[in-house]
C-alpha cells in the first residue's frame, strides 16, 4: 500500500486516517488469502473439517500476501523518487526485479522456516534446507505476481502522474500564449481608432464627434471580450456593422459593405477576429469614388469569408506593429485544429475563418 498519509492540524483526523488506510489493507490481504485456499483446495469450503484443516494454510497464505504486499509498496515507496519510470524505463525495471525478488525470497524463505518447525516436521538440530527451499517455490510463485501488479501499477501511475503534468504544462503555456495575443489586441485597436480620429478633426470637426459616439460603443464590446477565449458569431458580426458603419463615417460612399449569414446559431470566433480583417483591409487598401472599396462577409458552410477588393494604395503609412492575420492565425492554432484560409488574386483578398463550436 502505497498511498501517503497527509498530515493534518487535527490529531483524530490523522489517526483516522492511518486507522482507514490498516484496515483496508488487512481486508485486501485476507482476500487475497482466500483466494489463493480456494485455488489450491475449492473443496475444502464445502465441509466444516475442510475449513478446520484449511486454517493453517490460510494463516501461512495470509502471512506471506501481508509481507510481499507490504514489501511490494516499500520497494516502490523507495524506487519512485530515485528512479523514474518515464526516463529510465529499464532501469526501473531492473532495479524493481532485483529488489523485489531479494525481499521476496528472504522473507518467504524465513516464513516457510518458522511455518514448518512451528507445525514440528523439524528440529533445529537437523533442519531440511532442501525442503524448504522447494517449500519456498509456492510462495515466490505469488510474489512473482505480486510483483508485476506493483510493477504494473507503478508504472501506470507515474505515466498518469506524468501525462497531467504535461497536459497542465501545455495548458498553461497555451493559455499564457493566447492572453498575450489578446493583450494585443486592445491597445492596437485604441491606437489605430485615435490614429484615424487625429486626420478625422482637421478634415470634418462633425464626422469627428460622430465618429466619437461610434467608437465609445464599438469600445465597450472591446473591453467586454477581453477576457473571452471565444464569442458568438452573432456578438462579432454586430461588432463588425458597428465598425464598418463607423467607418462609412469616414469614408461615405467610397466604402460598401455586405453581410450575408444563413445560420448564427452555436458558431464561435476568436473575439475581433472580424475587427483585425475590416481594418486590415481599410488600412491597406484605396477608398475614393473612382475605386470604392467593397467589402463582403459571407457565411459558406461552416465557414465565415470575409473579402474586400484588393486594390492596394501606393503607399501605406504604418505606425502599429503588424499584427492582423499572424494574430488570427497564432490564435486558431492555439484554440483548434482548423486554420483559417487566405486567397489573393489581382481583384480580390478573401480570409476563409472556421467557424468553431463548443465540444462536449
Amino acid at each position: 500500500m502505497s498511498k501517503e498519509l497527509s498530515f493534518t492540524s487535527d490529531p483524530n483526523t490523522h489517526s483516522y486516517g492511518i486507522w482507514y488506510d490498516l484496515k483496508k489493507f488487512i481486508l485486501l490481504n485476507i482476500a487475497i488469502a482466500l483466494s489463493i485456499q480456494v485455488f489450491f483446495c475449492f473443496s475444502c469450503f464445502f465441509s466444516w473439517d475442510g475449513i478446520k484443516g484449511m486454517i493453517p494454510d490460510f494463516l501461512f497464505s495470509f502471512c506471506v500476501s501481508l509481507f510481499l504486499s507490504w514489501g511490494g509498496s516499500r520497494v516502490e515507496h523507495l524506487l519512485n523518487p530515485r528512479v523514474s519510470w518515464v526516463y529510465t524505463p529499464v532501469k526501473r525495471l531492473i532495479a524493481t526485479v532485483v529488489l523485489y525478488m531479494i525481499y521476496a525470497f528472504v522473507g518467504c524463505f524465513t516464513i516457510v522456516f518458522l511455518y514448518i518447525w512451528i507445525d514440528g516436521e523439524f528440529t533445529l538440530d537437523e533442519i531440511p534446507w532442501a525442503g524448504i527451499l522447494d517449500f519456498t517455490l509456492t510462495p515466490m510463485t505469488i510474489a512473482l505476481v505480486f510483483m508485476a501488479i506493483f510493477t504494473s501499477r507503478s508504472w501506470l501511475l507515474e505515466w498518469r502522474k506524468s501525462a497531467i503534468e504535461a497536459e497542465q504544462l501545455r495548458s498553461e503555456k497555451f493559455a499564457s500564449q493566447y492572453q498575450s495575443l489578446k493583450d494585443q489586441l486592445n491597445p492596437h485597436f485604441l491606437f489605430n481608432s485615435l490614429n484615424v480620429l487625429s486626420n478625422l478633426v482637421y478634415e470634418d470637426p462633425d464626422k469627428s464627434a460622430a465618429f466619437i459616439q461610434k467608437l465609445s460603443k464599438i469600445y465597450r464590446y472591446v473591453l467586454d471580450v477581453q477576457q473571452e477565449e471565444l464569442v458568438s458569431l452573432s456578438q462579432e458580426l454586430e461588432f463588425a456593422k458597428n465598425y464598418l458603419e463607423l467607418q462609412k463615417i469616414r469614408f461615405e460612399e467610397n466604402l460598401i459593405f455586405s453581410i450575408k449569414i444563413e445560420n448564427e446559431n452555436g458558431f464561435l470566433l476568436p473575439p475581433l477576429s472580424l475587427q483585425l480583417l475590416l481594418e486590415n483591409a481599410i488600412k491597406h487598401n484605396e477608398a475614393s469614388q473612382d475605386h470604392p472599396l467593397f467589402i463582403h462577409i459571407l457565411q459558406k458552410d461552416q465557414e465565415l469569408w470575409i473579402s474586400n477588393s484588393f486594390q492596394p494604395k501606393s503607399t501605406v503609412k504604418d505606425d502599429s506593429p503588424g499584427i492582423g492575420l499572424s494574430n488570427i492565425r497564432m490564435r486558431y492554432m492555439l484554440l483548434s485544429d482548423r486554420q483559417i484560409e487566405v486567397a489573393q488574386n489581382e481583384n480580390e483578398f478573401l480570409v476563409k475563418l472556421p467557424l468553431l463550436r463548443l465540444t462536449k
